[in-house]
């Protein structure tokens, strides 16, 4: 299910489109935003934030008209196969997926469970995975058409901690799952990871330091099958906790 989705004007459908997942509110709504301002169309995804979304389309279509908001459980394997065919019908074309959206629940080795994992994989690895496969077989209809796909990961991954196991699993598989759809979908999908984390002088990243690196990784044509770190050197440094992401 989605909101009412008004037809794109016809110049539209030469516009690059991007669908951001989790793009309803905090770094989601972010990207969605700075990559309005650069051009984009842009999907706005989301699973339970309705109103949200809906500002977020209506803030995005200030910068760049045809924007509209996509309801899917990426849990649930069949929403997540509709929701690409269902912005494309809505939408005319999509260029670039980013996949922001994350489970992001705390277990700890002592109490892990296969639900936990399952949960977690699902959503933050196994919908990435669909969407781009997606991606890629709509773009071989487009004669010469190419795109990209951008993961958010997470710096925790090179500074490992044992808090949040199940969600870590989760983006070190999409990690190596990233160099794995690489190389399987090019030439015509170039797949980019972007991680972020608490600097060493004491500041998150913020989300427009790693939106623009969103930005940058969907433009850069020489970039694929590797992650960029937004962290300002976070990865370098021990934390005994995880620090929630942005």
């Amino acid at each position: 299910m989605s909101l009412p989705v008004t037809p794109p004007p016809a110049a539209a459908l030469g516009q690059r489109t991007v669908l951001v997942t989790g793009a309803a509110k905090l770094l989601g709504r972010e990207i969605a935003l700075t990559l309005a301002r650069a051009g984009w169309r842009v999907a706005v995804h989301y699973r339970d934030s309705v109103e949200e979304a809906r500002k977020t389309v209506a803030d995005c279509s200030k910068w760049c008209g045809g924007s509209a908001s996509f309801r899917a459980n990426l849990g649930n394997e069949t929403a997540v196969r509709n929701l690409l065919p269902g912005v494309i019908e809505a939408m005319g074309q999509v260029d670039a997926i980013v996949n922001s959206a994350s489970t992001f629940e705390l277990d700890t080795p002592a109490t892990f469970s296969f639900a936990a994992m399952e949960k977690h994989m699902r959503a933050n690895t196994g919908a990435a995975i669909l969407l781009s496969q997606s991606l890629h077989a709509h773009l071989l209809t487009r004669e010469g058409a190419s795109g990209a796909v951008v993961n958010l990961l997470d710096q925790k991954l090179w500074n490992p901690n044992p808090d949040f196991t199940s969600y870590t699993l989760s983006k070190a598989a999409l990690e190596s799952a990233g160099a794995m759809l690489a190389l399987a979908l090019a030439p015509r999908v170039r797949v980019v990871g972007v991680a972020s984390g608490l600097l060493p002088l004491g500041r998150m990243s913020t989300a427009s330091d790693v939106a623009a690196t969103v930005a940058f990784a969907l433009e850069n044509q020489s970039i694929t099958g590797a992650t960029l770190l937004v962290d300002g050197g976070q990865h370098l440094v021990k934390f005994e906790q995880k620090v929630a992401p942005l």
